[in-house]
Formats: structure tokens, sequence, C-alpha cells
């Protein structure tokens, strides 16, 4: 799709806003709008968003526009009402789309950790391609919010980052947020973000999200998806890895209108070794796509790549994943799975996994499933007593708990149980 002047993101609209960035971000932001100018928006007949029907949700008028936070009087989402219980953390949070300190943790006097406004400096990162992408092109031209977190080399940091979104508008809005973050050499940090929607209005949110994971670094990382049923999210995570490091990253998804993850890992580094797993339990009318992307580019490396999902009602769940193998990626092991259960005759996944590869001394394999509960196992349970609801949740939460048990903390991960108990009953 084309940007026109009759598009809620229309040429004049692009054109005309003005950036409020410093002048750090003023060539990035001009080079982004005028690729999203010349790219538009995918229809559905781009391949990447086939499935996705992206611009059907953003019938609203929604405006470039984001707002500015919140505020004063004005109704904020309850933050309490929304943490994880027993979590010690540092915490970050942006209400709207805007990052508010005094709802933070002031970190200023923790030891080898900055932040700073995202905005206000030069950018630290530049991972996310807005030529490729047009979400991003739109979040680098139009976000005016976001953080640069840097973690010094040799630092563990004492507790998690929290970063908390939440979000309340009773008429349609737009948010645009970004965060960049660097892993210095050596360093171990544990990041978890949560997005959480209160309001009855429309939102549109583009997410973007920059790491970089130094030589001999850790990055433990989970992503908590909650968002009420009006909500639009379009989220891009890159992450490049250098020699020796470590990645274990997480992925729940439970509400949404639509939701798409593009989450991409560049292994750009020997001896490297990445886990991501995802979780989508999804009904009603919502759509989850999640699309991953491993690229390993230098040798010694492993990766494994684990999704499942559950779908009922009406609900849709896509899922593409790459992996790319390069030429120098000798000795690489890289594994690949997607498995769905559909709930209802109206639910539908597509899936779609790829493997990609140069190199000849590898090991790689890739693969999906999709179908129905099993029919003996349900018969074996109720035979033994246990009634069919309780029979087919605890089948679930069999299907779920292959994800959810590699997860790093004992409080998020009975946090994690607790959510996805509720909406398998």
């Amino acid at each position: 799709m084309s940007v026109t002047s009759a598009s809620p993101l229309s040429k004049d609209a692009l054109v005309a806003l003005p950036a409020t960035a410093t002048d750090a971000w003023t060539e990035q932001r001009a080079q982004a709008r005028q690729a999203l100018l010349k790219n538009g928006l995918p229809a559905a007949r781009s391949e990447e968003y086939r499935f996705t029907p992206v611009l059907r949700s953003l019938e609203k008028k929604f405006s470039p526009r984001q707002l500015a936070g919140y505020s004063e009087g004005t109704s904020l989402p309850a933050l309490d009402a929304h943490l994880i219980p027993g979590f010690d953390a540092y915490r970050l949070v942006f209400i709207n789309g805007a990052f508010d300190a005094t709802r933070s943790t002031d970190l200023s006097g923790i030891p080898g950790i900055t932040i700073q406004p995202l905005f206000n400096a030069k950018p630290i990162l530049n991972l996310a391609d807005f030529e490729a992408d047009a979400f991003t092109a739109l979040n680098t031209g139009f976000g005016t919010h976001g953080l640069a977190i840097e973690v010094a080399p040799g630092t563990r940091l004492a507790k998690p980052l929290l970063v908390w979104h939440g979000q309340k508008s009773d008429s349609p809005a737009t948010f645009h947020t970004r965060l960049q973050i660097k892993l210095g050499a050596a360093s171990e940090a544990t990041l978890v973000e949560k997005f959480d929607t209160e309001g009855s209005g429309d939102v549109f949110h583009t997410f973007v999200e920059e790491i970089e994971v130094g030589e001999q670094a850790k990055l433990q990382y989970c992503k908590i998806q909650n968002d009420a049923g009006q909500v639009t999210q379009i989220a891009n995570t890159v992450i490049r890895q250098a020699d020796s490091s470590r990645i274990d990253t997480f992925t729940f998804t439970f509400d949404g209108k639509l939701v798409r993850n593009n989450f991409q890992i560049v292994i750009d580094g020997e001896n490297c070794e990445s886990h991501f797993f995802g979780l989508y339990l999804v009904k009603g009318n919502t759509l989850v796509d999640n699309h991953t992307v491993v690229d390993h580019k230098k040798p010694n490396s492993f990766s494994n790549d684990m999704y499942k999902g559950v779908m009922d009602g009406q609900s849709k769940g896509v899922f593409n994943g790459k992996i790319f193998v390069r030429p120098h990626a000798q000795k690489t092991n890289a594994f690949q799975s997607n498995r769905n259960i559909l709930l209802s005759d109206t639910a539908t996944v597509n899936t779609k996994p790829q493997l990609e590869g140069w190199a000849d001394d590898v090991k790689c394999s890739h693969g999906c499933t999709s179908g129905q509960l099993d029919e003996e196992a349900m018969f074996y349970l109720q035979s033994r007593g246990i009634s069919k609801s309780a029979a087919r949740a605890m089948l679930l939460y069999a299907f779920a708990g292959e994800v959810i048990q590699p997860l790093f903390d004992e409080t998020l991960k009975h946090y994690i149980d607790q959510l996805v108990s509720q909406k398998l009953h």
C-alpha cells in the first residue's frame, strides 16, 4: 500500500509532522519517512504479511501524532494491578508510550548501568533496518520516547530490569516507543518486558528494540504480551551477539487484536549460544503472528528455536521461522520447531519453517505440526475419573509446559503458570 492523501498516515502528515528529537536523530528521521513514503505499508499481497492483514486493523483514523504520555489529572493505568507478585526488579515504566521517571526506579546510583532518554543523544546502535520494514520506518520517523541502556563490561546486574508498558485510552491512539540496549563484554543482565492495556479505545503501538550482547556476555529476556482485545502491536526486536555470548529469550502472548512479533537474532561471533522460546494462547478474534530469523554468520555456534500455539474460537496463529547459515558458519547446530493445537473448527494456523544454508559441516533441523488434542490421551484421563474439562486443561498445560519450564526465574515461572492456567480454563 502506498501512502496517499487518503491514508490515515497521509503524505501531508508525514511531511508536516515536526521532528522532536535532537539533531543526532534528524537525518535518520528524514530517511525513515522517505522510506515509508516510497515503500508504503505492507498490503495483503506482501509475502511477509500475507496472513496478517495489518491494514484491516488500521481502519481507524489513527494519527501519526502519538499522545504525549499523559497530563495532570489524567486517569492512569493501575500499575500495581499489573506487577508480577514477588518479582524484585529495577522498574522502568512507560505510560502511553512515554517514559515515566516518577514511577520508575532511580538507577543513577546503581554501578555499571547507564540510562538516558534515547532521542536526546546519538543512537548507540543501528540494528533495525527501516528500509526493509515499514513499521520500523514508522517508528524511526515518529517515535519521540525511548531509552538508551548501557551495561558496563564485567557488570552483573543485581536485579532484573522490568520494563512495563502501560496503555490507557478511550479513543483511538498511537504510540511509538523504542529501546536500545548494549551489554558490555562479560556482563550479565535479565530483561523482562510487560505490556498491559486498559480503556476502550483502539490502540496502535509500534515498538522497536535493538540489543547488542557483547563478547562473553549473557542476556536473559522475557516478553509478556497481555494487551486488551482492541490493541494492534507491531514489535521488532533485533539482537546481535558477539563471540562466546549467550541469550535465552521467551515470548508469551495472551491477548490483543493483532500482535506481530518480528524477532531477529544475528549471530555475529563464534561459539555463541541462542535459545528462544515462544508461547501464544489466544481465542476470540485475536491474531498472533511470530516471525523469527536466526542468522548464523560465524562458525561453532548453537541455536534452538521453539514456538508453540493454542488457538480457540476464531483466533488465528501465524509462524514463520527462518534459519540462515552463512558460508563461513561451519560447525553450526541450529534447530527449530513450531507446534500448534486448534481447539475449535474455526481457529486457524499458518506455519512456514525455512532453512537456507551455504555451509556443509552443520547440523540443522526444522519442522512444524498442527492438530487437535490427542483423543486417546483424553479418553485415558477420562477413564480414570477425570472430567473432560480437567483432562483438556491437563493436556494443554503439559503442551505449554515445555516452553514454560526452561524459564530462568522461579517467581516469573510461577506467574506465567498462573496466567496460562487462567487462559486454559
